[in-house]
């Protein structure tokens, strides 16, 4: 297991791809396919079988992954 520069909690910035420019805060790291969820990026649509909690079925909208080299440390002003 390699060591990242980055870890859960930790507020970064998306250097590159579709989410350029953009930041957020880590909320997961997949440390064997080196990427990264980021609160609120890279949205996907995930379809849902009917269940007692969507007796329709459902389209929900949750975070997918970036490649953790495409994001960088936000340095914060800490007091």
């Amino acid at each position: 297991m390699s060591k990242f520069h980055v870890k859960k909690g930790d507020q970064v910035t998306v250097i590159a791809g579709k989410e350029k420019g953009k930041s957020g805060k880590i909320i997961h790291v997949m440390t064997d396919m080196e990427r990264v969820i980021v609160e609120g990026l890279q949205m996907v649509k995930k379809h849902v079988k009917k269940s007692q909690q969507n007796p329709n079925g459902a389209i929900l909208e949750r975070e997918g992954s970036i490649h953790i080299s495409n994001v960088k440390k936000t340095e914060t002003a800490a007091a």
